[in-house]
Protein backbone atom coordinates (compact mmCIF):
# COMPACT_ATOMS: atom_id res chain seq x y z
CA UNK A 1 0.00 0.00 0.00
CA UNK A 2 1.45 3.37 -1.04
CA UNK A 3 2.11 5.31 2.16
CA UNK A 4 0.26 8.73 -0.84
CA UNK A 5 -2.95 6.31 -0.18
CA UNK A 6 -5.91 8.82 0.62
CA UNK A 7 -7.98 6.94 3.39
CA UNK A 8 -11.65 8.13 3.67
CA UNK A 9 -14.55 6.92 5.48
CA UNK A 10 -18.14 7.22 5.76
CA UNK A 11 -20.37 7.03 9.63
CA UNK A 12 -20.94 3.38 10.43
CA UNK A 13 -24.38 3.06 9.12
CA UNK A 14 -26.49 1.92 12.40
CA UNK A 15 -28.23 -1.17 10.71
CA UNK A 16 -31.75 -0.64 12.88
CA UNK A 17 -33.77 -0.94 9.25
CA UNK A 18 -33.21 -0.28 5.84
CA UNK A 19 -30.71 2.31 4.42
CA UNK A 20 -32.65 5.96 3.12
CA UNK A 21 -31.38 8.57 0.63
CA UNK A 22 -29.85 10.46 2.77
CA UNK A 23 -27.35 7.42 3.47
CA UNK A 24 -26.63 7.27 -0.32
CA UNK A 25 -26.07 10.89 0.32
CA UNK A 26 -22.90 10.52 2.42
CA UNK A 27 -21.92 6.88 0.12
CA UNK A 28 -22.07 9.24 -2.93
CA UNK A 29 -19.88 11.73 -0.82
CA UNK A 30 -17.03 9.46 -0.06
CA UNK A 31 -17.32 7.78 -3.18
CA UNK A 32 -16.61 10.75 -5.31
CA UNK A 33 -13.55 11.33 -2.65
CA UNK A 34 -12.12 8.28 -3.32
CA UNK A 35 -12.42 8.05 -7.24
CA UNK A 36 -11.14 11.87 -7.39
CA UNK A 37 -7.90 10.87 -5.31
CA UNK A 38 -7.71 7.67 -7.54
CA UNK A 39 -7.17 9.84 -10.03
CA UNK A 40 -4.02 11.38 -8.08
CA UNK A 41 -2.32 8.09 -6.74
CA UNK A 42 -4.29 6.04 -5.00
CA UNK A 43 -6.94 5.85 -2.52
CA UNK A 44 -8.53 3.25 0.46
CA UNK A 45 -12.38 3.87 1.11
CA UNK A 46 -13.73 2.28 4.51
CA UNK A 47 -17.67 1.74 4.96
CA UNK A 48 -19.82 -0.65 7.19
CA UNK A 49 -22.57 -1.03 9.25
CA UNK A 50 -23.12 -0.70 13.29
CA UNK A 51 -24.93 -3.74 14.63
CA UNK A 52 -24.53 -3.88 18.16
CA UNK A 53 -26.94 -2.13 20.78
CA UNK A 54 -30.55 -1.73 22.27
CA UNK A 55 -32.38 -0.63 19.43
CA UNK A 56 -31.09 -3.37 16.93
CA UNK A 57 -31.91 -5.80 19.56
CA UNK A 58 -35.49 -4.07 19.85
CA UNK A 59 -35.67 -4.13 16.26
CA UNK A 60 -34.92 -7.99 15.76
CA UNK A 61 -37.29 -8.61 18.49
CA UNK A 62 -39.88 -7.39 17.12
CA UNK A 63 -39.47 -9.12 14.01
CA UNK A 64 -39.24 -12.42 15.95
CA UNK A 65 -35.25 -12.65 14.88
CA UNK A 66 -32.15 -13.40 17.12
CA UNK A 67 -30.44 -9.90 16.56
CA UNK A 68 -27.82 -11.25 14.51
CA UNK A 69 -30.01 -13.36 12.07
CA UNK A 70 -31.63 -9.72 12.07
CA UNK A 71 -28.49 -8.05 10.89
CA UNK A 72 -27.41 -10.93 8.39
CA UNK A 73 -30.80 -9.66 6.51
CA UNK A 74 -30.02 -6.58 6.35
CA UNK A 75 -26.89 -6.10 5.65
CA UNK A 76 -27.04 -7.17 1.65
CA UNK A 77 -29.45 -4.68 1.35
CA UNK A 78 -27.17 -1.87 2.65
CA UNK A 79 -24.17 -3.31 0.24
CA UNK A 80 -26.85 -3.29 -2.38
CA UNK A 81 -27.01 0.58 -1.79
CA UNK A 82 -23.53 0.44 -2.87
CA UNK A 83 -23.42 -1.14 -5.99
CA UNK A 84 -27.05 0.55 -7.37
CA UNK A 85 -25.31 4.06 -6.77
CA UNK A 86 -22.13 3.00 -8.19
CA UNK A 87 -20.21 3.45 -4.83
CA UNK A 88 -16.90 1.54 -4.71
CA UNK A 89 -15.55 0.56 -1.34
CA UNK A 90 -12.59 -1.02 -0.80
CA UNK A 91 -13.69 -2.72 2.37
CA UNK A 92 -17.16 -3.40 4.36
CA UNK A 93 -16.90 -3.82 8.35
CA UNK A 94 -19.64 -5.18 10.23
CA UNK A 95 -18.86 -4.61 13.56
CA UNK A 96 -20.14 -8.51 14.66
CA UNK A 97 -17.31 -9.67 12.08
CA UNK A 98 -14.88 -11.65 14.48
CA UNK A 99 -11.97 -9.74 13.15
CA UNK A 100 -13.71 -6.31 14.78
CA UNK A 101 -14.57 -7.68 18.02
CA UNK A 102 -11.23 -9.67 19.10
CA UNK A 103 -9.56 -5.81 18.76
CA UNK A 104 -12.16 -4.20 20.39
CA UNK A 105 -11.74 -6.29 23.70
CA UNK A 106 -7.77 -6.03 23.26
CA UNK A 107 -8.45 -2.44 22.96
CA UNK A 108 -10.37 -2.12 25.64
CA UNK A 109 -7.50 -3.99 27.59
CA UNK A 110 -4.63 -1.45 26.50
CA UNK A 111 -6.94 1.42 27.93
CA UNK A 112 -7.71 -0.35 31.12
CA UNK A 113 -3.85 -1.05 31.22
CA UNK A 114 -3.31 2.96 30.60
CA UNK A 115 -5.73 3.48 33.44
CA UNK A 116 -7.81 5.49 30.85
CA UNK A 117 -10.77 2.96 31.82
CA UNK A 118 -11.84 2.29 35.02
CA UNK A 119 -14.66 0.71 37.02
CA UNK A 120 -17.16 3.10 38.86
CA UNK A 121 -21.10 3.45 39.60
CA UNK A 122 -23.11 5.47 37.33
CA UNK A 123 -26.00 6.66 37.64
CA UNK A 124 -28.70 8.84 34.83
CA UNK A 125 -30.78 9.80 32.71
CA UNK A 126 -30.90 7.31 29.56
CA UNK A 127 -31.97 7.88 26.76
CA UNK A 128 -32.56 4.26 24.41
CA UNK A 129 -32.92 5.95 21.17
CA UNK A 130 -29.83 7.51 21.18
CA UNK A 131 -28.22 4.58 23.44
CA UNK A 132 -26.92 7.60 25.66
CA UNK A 133 -26.53 9.35 29.02
CA UNK A 134 -27.71 12.73 29.56
CA UNK A 135 -27.25 15.13 32.82
CA UNK A 136 -30.30 15.86 34.08
CA UNK A 137 -29.56 19.49 33.07
CA UNK A 138 -29.64 18.89 29.59
CA UNK A 139 -32.82 17.36 29.47
CA UNK A 140 -35.80 19.48 27.94
CA UNK A 141 -39.14 18.83 30.12
CA UNK A 142 -37.79 15.56 31.08
CA UNK A 143 -36.78 14.14 27.76
CA UNK A 144 -33.96 13.66 25.65
CA UNK A 145 -32.25 17.06 24.35
CA UNK A 146 -31.81 15.71 20.80
CA UNK A 147 -33.71 17.61 18.13
CA UNK A 148 -33.80 14.33 16.27
CA UNK A 149 -35.29 12.40 19.00
CA UNK A 150 -37.15 14.11 21.93
CA UNK A 151 -37.96 10.80 23.70
CA UNK A 152 -38.68 9.69 27.08
CA UNK A 153 -36.05 8.88 29.25
CA UNK A 154 -35.35 6.18 31.77
CA UNK A 155 -33.10 6.48 34.96
CA UNK A 156 -30.47 3.74 35.30
CA UNK A 157 -28.09 2.31 37.65
CA UNK A 158 -25.27 0.06 37.11
CA UNK A 159 -21.35 -0.23 37.73
CA UNK A 160 -20.36 -0.15 34.52
CA UNK A 161 -16.65 0.79 33.22
CA UNK A 162 -15.83 4.53 32.48
CA UNK A 163 -13.36 6.06 29.99
CA UNK A 164 -11.38 8.73 31.50
CA UNK A 165 -12.70 11.50 28.74
CA UNK A 166 -12.39 14.39 31.22
CA UNK A 167 -8.75 14.09 31.15
CA UNK A 168 -7.97 14.64 27.56
CA UNK A 169 -10.50 18.04 27.71
CA UNK A 170 -7.42 20.33 27.69
CA UNK A 171 -5.64 18.47 25.04
CA UNK A 172 -8.81 18.27 22.78
CA UNK A 173 -8.71 22.03 22.90
CA UNK A 174 -5.65 22.86 22.37
CA UNK A 175 -5.83 20.67 19.22
CA UNK A 176 -8.62 22.02 17.73
CA UNK A 177 -7.13 25.74 17.89
CA UNK A 178 -3.93 24.57 16.57
CA UNK A 179 -6.10 22.59 14.19
CA UNK A 180 -8.52 24.89 12.73
CA UNK A 181 -9.41 22.28 9.68
CA UNK A 182 -9.90 19.81 12.05
CA UNK A 183 -13.36 20.13 11.93
CA UNK A 184 -15.19 21.31 9.25
CA UNK A 185 -17.46 23.08 8.47
CA UNK A 186 -16.84 26.15 10.36
CA UNK A 187 -20.15 25.91 12.33
CA UNK A 188 -19.34 22.62 13.50
CA UNK A 189 -16.37 23.55 14.78
CA UNK A 190 -17.42 26.22 16.27
CA UNK A 191 -20.16 23.98 17.95
CA UNK A 192 -17.38 21.28 19.21
CA UNK A 193 -15.21 23.82 21.00
CA UNK A 194 -18.43 25.42 22.41
CA UNK A 195 -18.61 22.00 23.85
CA UNK A 196 -14.99 21.80 25.11
CA UNK A 197 -14.76 24.61 26.87
CA UNK A 198 -18.22 23.86 28.81
CA UNK A 199 -15.86 20.50 30.35
CA UNK A 200 -16.44 16.93 29.81
CA UNK A 201 -17.54 14.59 31.71
CA UNK A 202 -16.23 10.45 31.94
CA UNK A 203 -17.86 8.47 29.53
CA UNK A 204 -19.70 5.28 30.73
CA UNK A 205 -18.39 3.05 27.84
CA UNK A 206 -20.41 -0.44 28.79
CA UNK A 207 -23.60 -1.99 29.17
CA UNK A 208 -24.56 -4.71 32.14
CA UNK A 209 -28.51 -4.46 30.78
CA UNK A 210 -28.01 -5.33 27.75
CA UNK A 211 -26.36 -8.76 25.93
CA UNK A 212 -26.34 -8.12 22.27
CA UNK A 213 -22.39 -6.66 21.68
CA UNK A 214 -18.98 -7.14 21.97
CA UNK A 215 -18.87 -9.09 25.10
CA UNK A 216 -16.24 -7.68 27.94
CA UNK A 217 -14.16 -9.56 30.35
CA UNK A 218 -16.13 -10.01 33.66
CA UNK A 219 -19.53 -9.16 32.02
CA UNK A 220 -21.17 -6.56 30.13
CA UNK A 221 -21.08 -5.78 27.02
CA UNK A 222 -18.99 -2.43 25.11
CA UNK A 223 -21.04 0.73 24.67
CA UNK A 224 -22.15 0.67 21.25
CA UNK A 225 -20.70 4.19 20.17
CA UNK A 226 -17.57 3.04 21.25
CA UNK A 227 -17.71 -0.38 19.79
CA UNK A 228 -18.57 1.66 16.44
CA UNK A 229 -16.03 4.44 16.27
CA UNK A 230 -13.42 2.01 16.55
CA UNK A 231 -13.87 0.76 13.04
CA UNK A 232 -11.70 2.71 11.55
CA UNK A 233 -8.78 1.06 13.35
CA UNK A 234 -9.95 -2.44 13.37
CA UNK A 235 -10.46 -2.07 9.93
CA UNK A 236 -7.18 -1.79 9.41
CA UNK A 237 -6.04 -4.43 11.33
CA UNK A 238 -4.81 -2.07 14.18
CA UNK A 239 -4.13 -4.63 17.14
CA UNK A 240 -1.86 -6.37 14.96
CA UNK A 241 -0.28 -3.54 13.51
CA UNK A 242 -1.35 -4.51 9.93
CA UNK A 243 0.75 -2.97 6.75
CA UNK A 244 -2.86 -1.43 6.34
CA UNK A 245 -2.84 0.32 9.72
CA UNK A 246 0.74 1.47 9.33
CA UNK A 247 0.18 3.13 5.71
CA UNK A 248 -3.14 4.38 6.03
CA UNK A 249 -3.93 5.93 9.59
CA UNK A 250 -4.84 8.59 9.90
CA UNK A 251 -7.42 8.98 7.98
CA UNK A 252 -7.47 12.23 5.40
CA UNK A 253 -11.59 12.60 5.51
CA UNK A 254 -14.27 11.22 7.98
CA UNK A 255 -17.22 11.78 6.76
CA UNK A 256 -20.41 12.12 9.48
CA UNK A 257 -23.66 13.49 9.80
CA UNK A 258 -23.68 16.59 11.79
CA UNK A 259 -25.81 15.17 14.43
CA UNK A 260 -23.21 12.34 15.03
CA UNK A 261 -19.96 15.14 14.91
CA UNK A 262 -19.68 15.15 19.13
CA UNK A 263 -18.89 11.44 18.70
CA UNK A 264 -16.18 11.73 16.00
CA UNK A 265 -14.56 15.04 17.12
CA UNK A 266 -14.68 14.36 20.62
CA UNK A 267 -14.94 11.18 22.13
CA UNK A 268 -13.42 9.48 19.24
CA UNK A 269 -10.03 11.41 19.03
CA UNK A 270 -9.68 11.35 22.91
CA UNK A 271 -9.80 7.99 22.60
CA UNK A 272 -7.01 7.62 19.82
CA UNK A 273 -5.20 10.02 22.01
CA UNK A 274 -5.33 7.90 24.40
CA UNK A 275 -4.18 4.95 22.77
CA UNK A 276 -1.39 7.01 21.54
CA UNK A 277 -2.76 7.51 17.83
CA UNK A 278 -2.80 10.71 16.14
CA UNK A 279 -6.54 12.13 15.47
CA UNK A 280 -8.36 12.29 11.57
CA UNK A 281 -6.72 15.19 9.67
CA UNK A 282 -10.18 16.31 8.90
CA UNK A 283 -13.70 15.31 10.38
CA UNK A 284 -16.57 16.70 7.85
CA UNK A 285 -20.01 16.84 9.65
CA UNK A 286 -22.39 17.53 6.11
CA UNK A 287 -25.82 19.00 6.62
CA UNK A 288 -29.19 16.99 6.23
CA UNK A 289 -31.19 16.46 3.36
CA UNK A 290 -34.90 17.70 4.51
CA UNK A 291 -38.23 16.86 3.29
CA UNK A 292 -40.45 19.81 3.96
CA UNK A 293 -38.21 21.24 5.96
CA UNK A 294 -37.57 18.18 8.35
CA UNK A 295 -34.59 16.03 8.27
CA UNK A 296 -34.92 12.86 6.85
CA UNK A 297 -35.00 10.07 9.34
CA UNK A 298 -36.90 6.30 9.82
CA UNK A 299 -38.01 7.87 13.62
CA UNK A 300 -39.60 10.64 11.55
CA UNK A 301 -40.90 8.29 9.03
CA UNK A 302 -40.10 10.45 6.49
CA UNK A 303 -37.72 8.96 4.35
CA UNK A 304 -37.55 8.75 1.13
CA UNK A 305 -36.51 5.23 -0.62
CA UNK A 306 -33.45 5.28 -2.80
CA UNK A 307 -33.79 2.36 -4.82
CA UNK A 308 -37.04 3.87 -5.87
CA UNK A 309 -34.91 6.97 -6.98
CA UNK A 310 -32.21 5.04 -8.74
CA UNK A 311 -35.05 3.20 -10.31
CA UNK A 312 -36.55 6.46 -11.80
CA UNK A 313 -33.61 8.57 -12.31
CA UNK A 314 -30.77 6.66 -12.67
CA UNK A 315 -26.99 6.67 -10.14
CA UNK A 316 -25.78 9.36 -12.12
CA UNK A 317 -28.35 11.80 -12.02
CA UNK A 318 -29.12 11.51 -8.81
CA UNK A 319 -24.93 11.25 -7.56
CA UNK A 320 -25.02 14.61 -9.75
CA UNK A 321 -27.54 16.36 -7.98
CA UNK A 322 -26.95 15.87 -4.94
CA UNK A 323 -23.87 17.16 -4.94
CA UNK A 324 -24.58 20.01 -6.93
CA UNK A 325 -27.55 21.23 -5.53
CA UNK A 326 -26.20 22.77 -2.43
CA UNK A 327 -22.73 23.31 -0.38
CA UNK A 328 -21.81 20.48 0.85
CA UNK A 329 -21.78 21.15 4.73
CA UNK A 330 -25.30 23.07 4.55
CA UNK A 331 -28.84 21.36 4.77
CA UNK A 332 -31.03 21.14 1.27
CA UNK A 333 -34.21 19.79 0.38
CA UNK A 334 -34.79 17.20 -1.79
CA UNK A 335 -37.81 16.65 -4.16
CA UNK A 336 -38.29 14.59 -6.71
CA UNK A 337 -39.14 18.07 -9.46
CA UNK A 338 -35.75 19.29 -8.72
CA UNK A 339 -34.01 15.96 -9.83
CA UNK A 340 -36.22 16.04 -12.70
CA UNK A 341 -35.40 20.06 -13.15
CA UNK A 342 -31.28 19.01 -12.83
CA UNK A 343 -31.39 15.96 -15.08
CA UNK A 344 -33.62 18.19 -17.89
CA UNK A 345 -31.43 21.37 -17.67
CA UNK A 346 -27.70 20.94 -16.44
CA UNK A 347 -27.18 17.17 -17.55
CA UNK A 348 -30.10 16.89 -20.81
CA UNK A 349 -29.90 20.15 -22.39
CA UNK A 350 -26.05 21.57 -21.62
CA UNK A 351 -24.19 18.26 -21.34
CA UNK A 352 -25.91 15.74 -23.27
CA UNK A 353 -27.10 18.29 -26.14
CA UNK A 354 -22.99 19.38 -26.25
CA UNK A 355 -22.03 15.41 -26.37
CA UNK A 356 -25.00 14.61 -29.00
CA UNK A 357 -24.67 18.00 -31.72
CA UNK A 358 -20.67 18.00 -31.41
CA UNK A 359 -20.61 14.55 -32.03
CA UNK A 360 -23.17 14.21 -34.56
CA UNK A 361 -20.90 17.58 -36.92
CA UNK A 362 -18.06 15.31 -36.65
CA UNK A 363 -19.45 12.54 -38.14
CA UNK A 364 -21.14 14.49 -41.02
CA UNK A 365 -18.50 16.63 -41.95
CA UNK A 366 -15.45 14.29 -40.99
CA UNK A 367 -17.13 11.43 -41.62
CA UNK A 368 -16.22 11.14 -37.34
CA UNK A 369 -12.74 11.52 -38.06
CA UNK A 370 -11.04 13.93 -35.45
CA UNK A 371 -9.25 16.64 -37.27
CA UNK A 372 -5.69 18.25 -36.24
CA UNK A 373 -5.49 20.17 -33.25
CA UNK A 374 -4.89 24.06 -34.08
CA UNK A 375 -4.23 26.95 -31.51
CA UNK A 376 -7.22 27.32 -29.00
CA UNK A 377 -8.86 29.94 -27.10
CA UNK A 378 -10.71 27.77 -25.07
CA UNK A 379 -7.65 25.89 -24.67
CA UNK A 380 -5.98 28.65 -23.34
CA UNK A 381 -9.14 29.99 -21.10
CA UNK A 382 -9.44 26.96 -19.55
CA UNK A 383 -5.58 25.95 -18.61
CA UNK A 384 -6.47 26.00 -14.93
CA UNK A 385 -9.79 24.14 -14.56
CA UNK A 386 -8.29 21.08 -13.63
CA UNK A 387 -6.11 23.16 -10.61
CA UNK A 388 -9.54 24.77 -9.56
CA UNK A 389 -11.35 21.59 -9.78
CA UNK A 390 -8.38 20.27 -7.16
CA UNK A 391 -8.72 23.09 -4.68
CA UNK A 392 -12.22 22.87 -4.40
CA UNK A 393 -11.83 19.19 -3.68
CA UNK A 394 -9.28 19.29 -0.78
CA UNK A 395 -12.45 21.49 1.05
CA UNK A 396 -15.01 19.00 0.26
CA UNK A 397 -16.41 21.80 -2.16
CA UNK A 398 -18.33 19.42 -4.59
CA UNK A 399 -20.56 22.50 -5.69
CA UNK A 400 -17.98 24.86 -6.75
CA UNK A 401 -15.94 21.85 -8.11
CA UNK A 402 -19.00 20.93 -10.77
CA UNK A 403 -19.83 24.83 -10.96
CA UNK A 404 -16.17 25.27 -12.41
CA UNK A 405 -16.50 22.21 -14.92
CA UNK A 406 -19.84 23.42 -16.06
CA UNK A 407 -17.88 26.77 -17.10
CA UNK A 408 -16.21 24.48 -19.83
CA UNK A 409 -19.85 23.08 -20.97
CA UNK A 410 -21.08 26.81 -20.98
CA UNK A 411 -18.27 27.87 -22.79
CA UNK A 412 -18.18 24.82 -26.08
CA UNK A 413 -22.08 25.02 -26.19
CA UNK A 414 -21.24 28.67 -26.57
CA UNK A 415 -18.63 28.09 -29.12
CA UNK A 416 -20.84 26.04 -31.32
CA UNK A 417 -23.76 28.50 -31.30
CA UNK A 418 -21.15 31.53 -32.26
CA UNK A 419 -19.07 29.54 -34.60
CA UNK A 420 -22.20 27.97 -36.23
CA UNK A 421 -20.30 24.93 -38.11
CA UNK A 422 -23.11 24.36 -40.52
CA UNK A 423 -22.30 27.79 -42.01
CA UNK A 424 -18.48 27.19 -41.67
CA UNK A 425 -18.90 24.06 -43.75
CA UNK A 426 -21.40 25.23 -45.98
CA UNK A 427 -19.05 28.30 -47.23
CA UNK A 428 -15.97 25.87 -46.99
CA UNK A 429 -13.99 27.36 -44.05
CA UNK A 430 -12.56 23.78 -43.69
CA UNK A 431 -9.66 25.62 -41.44
CA UNK A 432 -11.69 27.19 -38.93
CA UNK A 433 -14.65 24.46 -39.19
CA UNK A 434 -11.79 21.83 -38.00
CA UNK A 435 -10.64 24.29 -35.48
CA UNK A 436 -14.16 23.97 -33.75
CA UNK A 437 -14.11 20.26 -34.09
CA UNK A 438 -11.13 19.34 -32.42
CA UNK A 439 -12.37 22.27 -29.68
CA UNK A 440 -15.50 20.85 -28.65
CA UNK A 441 -14.24 16.83 -29.26
CA UNK A 442 -11.29 17.38 -26.94
CA UNK A 443 -13.79 19.60 -24.77
CA UNK A 444 -15.47 16.62 -24.13
CA UNK A 445 -12.54 14.08 -23.21
CA UNK A 446 -12.19 16.80 -20.39
CA UNK A 447 -15.62 16.50 -19.71
CA UNK A 448 -15.48 13.04 -19.29
CA UNK A 449 -12.11 12.70 -17.87
CA UNK A 450 -13.30 15.51 -14.81
CA UNK A 451 -16.82 13.87 -14.35
CA UNK A 452 -15.92 10.76 -13.44
CA UNK A 453 -15.85 10.81 -9.76
CA UNK A 454 -19.10 12.39 -10.14
CA UNK A 455 -21.21 10.74 -12.33
CA UNK A 456 -18.92 7.54 -13.85
CA UNK A 457 -21.24 5.78 -15.75
CA UNK A 458 -21.81 8.47 -18.07
CA UNK A 459 -18.34 9.68 -17.87
CA UNK A 460 -17.41 6.55 -18.81
CA UNK A 461 -20.15 6.36 -21.67
CA UNK A 462 -18.77 9.65 -22.80
CA UNK A 463 -15.02 8.52 -23.16
CA UNK A 464 -16.06 5.55 -25.17
CA UNK A 465 -18.19 7.97 -27.88
CA UNK A 466 -14.12 9.23 -28.24
CA UNK A 467 -12.55 6.21 -29.07
CA UNK A 468 -11.14 5.18 -25.84
CA UNK A 469 -11.58 2.07 -23.82
CA UNK A 470 -12.04 1.48 -20.10
CA UNK A 471 -12.88 4.14 -17.74
CA UNK A 472 -11.39 7.83 -17.82
CA UNK A 473 -9.21 7.12 -14.69
CA UNK A 474 -6.45 8.92 -16.00
CA UNK A 475 -3.75 10.90 -14.49
CA UNK A 476 -5.02 14.45 -14.60
CA UNK A 477 -1.45 16.12 -14.49
CA UNK A 478 -0.92 14.19 -17.42
CA UNK A 479 -4.03 13.77 -19.07
CA UNK A 480 -5.59 17.19 -18.81
CA UNK A 481 -3.50 19.23 -21.24
CA UNK A 482 -5.23 20.56 -24.14
CA UNK A 483 -4.56 18.99 -27.62
CA UNK A 484 -4.47 15.49 -26.00
CA UNK A 485 -6.87 13.98 -28.19
CA UNK A 486 -5.56 12.40 -31.43
CA UNK A 487 -5.83 13.68 -34.53
CA UNK A 488 -7.48 10.70 -36.77
CA UNK A 489 -9.01 9.05 -33.67
CA UNK A 490 -12.28 7.63 -34.79
CA UNK A 491 -15.77 8.80 -32.65
CA UNK A 492 -18.53 6.39 -31.99
CA UNK A 493 -21.84 8.80 -31.47
CA UNK A 494 -24.22 6.93 -29.01
CA UNK A 495 -27.63 6.04 -30.23
CA UNK A 496 -29.52 7.49 -27.43
CA UNK A 497 -28.44 10.70 -25.25
CA UNK A 498 -26.73 10.36 -22.53
CA UNK A 499 -29.31 11.75 -20.18
CA UNK A 500 -32.47 11.57 -22.61
CA UNK A 501 -35.54 13.75 -21.30
CA UNK A 502 -37.81 12.86 -18.57
CA UNK A 503 -41.61 13.97 -18.18
CA UNK A 504 -42.90 14.87 -15.23
CA UNK A 505 -46.02 12.32 -15.74
CA UNK A 506 -44.85 9.01 -13.85
CA UNK A 507 -45.42 6.57 -16.65
CA UNK A 508 -43.20 8.88 -18.62
CA UNK A 509 -40.70 8.70 -16.04
CA UNK A 510 -40.94 4.96 -15.21
CA UNK A 511 -40.73 4.15 -19.30
CA UNK A 512 -37.45 6.63 -19.65
CA UNK A 513 -35.97 5.01 -16.52
CA UNK A 514 -36.38 1.48 -17.96
CA UNK A 515 -34.87 2.38 -21.41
Amino acid sequence: MSQSAFFVTTPIYYISGNPHMGHAYTSIAADVLARYHRTRGTSYFLTGTDEHGQKVAQAAAAAGMAPKAWTDSLVPRWQELCARYDVRYDDFIRTTEPRHIDQVVEVFERLKATGDVYLGTYEGWYCTNDETFWLEAKLIDGRCPNPECGREVQWLSEQNWFFALSKYRDRLLSYFRENPNFVRPERSYNEMVATLEGGLDDLCISRTNLDWGVPLPGGGVMYVWLDALLNYITALDYTHDGEKFRTLWPANVQLVGKEIARFHTIIWPAVLFALGLPAPEMVFAHGWMTLEGEKMSKSRGNVVDPFEMVDRFGADTLRYFLLREAPFGSDFSFGEEKVRLRRNGDLGNDLGNLARRSLAMLVKYRDGVVPAPAPSATGAAFATLPARVHEAMTTLGFRDALEAIWELVAALNRLIDEKRPWDLHKHGAREELDAVLYDVCEGLRWLAIMLWPFMPTKATELYGTLGFVGEPLVAWNDALRWGGLAAGTHVAPAELPLFPRMDAEPAATAAIAAS
